[in-house]
């Protein structure tokens, strides 16, 4: 008997209705579409309407996701959401998106380490997985970072947009296929570069988003390559195997700059960001399902999923398609 790997079944994804040009920005705060672009690589971004909560988007990407796998809600007993803007301090948005789903078995729950989070979410859902403790995963990750922005700070409000993404993960005697490997780091000395001002137990308050640009773009592109080159290594692979990058959408500079520091050719690169801007723990799933759907990443492929989130935390994954 062949040891149980966790291999992706299906993909899905969900989108607001409404779409941000940097055009319609610049009509709003003091910026123009050359400024983002040039420093970014963000052309657009959607922005979450009064209606379109964190599980409404999340519900709608784990349900494609189930409908790409063939599978109901009798199939899943694990449910993991990776946000940082949760519907409702509690219940856990995962929760939400299990009810309407109509899965009445298994755990749900939500997972908080900010960009980094989906990542964290695929290599938990492993651990259940591959012990046997669960059959079936809903991996989300589903954000509405619209509701946390300071609109009056233009270093920040252009940078982020609304959407979700998911993918369903099944436990197979595999021997080829699955999550091959997984590293997860965090370090909380760094919490003043990227952060949210407010909580229920400081503040009492939603707060909004601070960031330190070009500190988190420094240690992104410095420091975080060290959980790539050990998840190649866990897995006795290098760049050269690989067939498909799937970073974090945050920044276009940071994504070449940390794909050339490895030696990660760029047409390898799945690139996003040009048309969601940075969406948080819902950047990669969302990556994840348009390179799917559009015929890009095909069963056996070797994909990488990369982030770093407020913390700092960070983390890569490879997974055989």
């Amino acid at each position: 008997m062949s040891a149980l790997r966790s291999v992706v079944v299906g993909t899905g994804s969900s989108l607001p209705e409404r779409a941000v040009t940097n055009a319609m920005l610049a009509e709003r705060v003091e910026t123009s579409d050359e400024w983002i672009v040039q420093r970014t690589g963000i052309r657009q971004r959607f922005l979450a309407g009064e209606h379109e909560t964190t599980s409404v988007l999340g519900t709608r990407a784990a349900q494609a996701a189930l409908d790409a796998a063939g599978l109901g809600p009798e199939a899943i007993d694990l449910v993991i959401c990776a946000t940082s803007t949760p519907d409702h301090t509690f219940p856990a948005t995962a929760t939400q998106i299990q009810a309407a789903l109509g899965i009445t078995q298994g755990a749900a729950f939500d997972l908080q380490a900010v960009c980094a989070g989906f990542v964290f979410a695929v290599s938990t859902a492993d651990k259940f997985l591959t012990t046997g403790a669960a059959k079936r995963a809903l991996v989300i990750g589903a954000e509405t970072f619209s509701r946390i922005l300071d609109w009056e700070d233009r270093t920040t409000c252009v940078l982020f947009g609304d959407g979700a993404g998911a993918i369903v993960l099944e436990a197979r005697e595999d021997g080829e296929r699955g999550v091959l490997s997984a590293s997860l780091r965090s370090d909380g000395r760094h919490r003043e570069k990227l952060y949210v001002d407010g909580g229920p137990g400081s503040t009492g308050t939603t707060g909004h988003l601070r960031m330190e640009g070009k500190e988190v773009f420094r240690f992104a592109v410095g420091q975080v390559t060290d959980v790539i080159v050990d998840a190649f290594e866990k897995a006795g692979l290098s760049a050269d195997d690989l067939d498909w990058f799937v970073p974090h959408q945050a920044n276009r500079r940071i994504i070449e700059a940390s794909a050339d520091k490895l030696g990660i050719a760029r047409e390898k690169i799945v690139l996003t960001v040009d048309q969601h801007g940075n969406t948080s723990a819902a950047s990669i799933p969302l990556a994840l399902d348009v390179a799917a759907r559009d015929g890009r990443i095909r069963p056996g492929d070797l994909v990488m999923i990369e982030a770093i989130g407020g913390g700092f935390s960070w983390g890569a994954a490879l997974i055989r398609w």
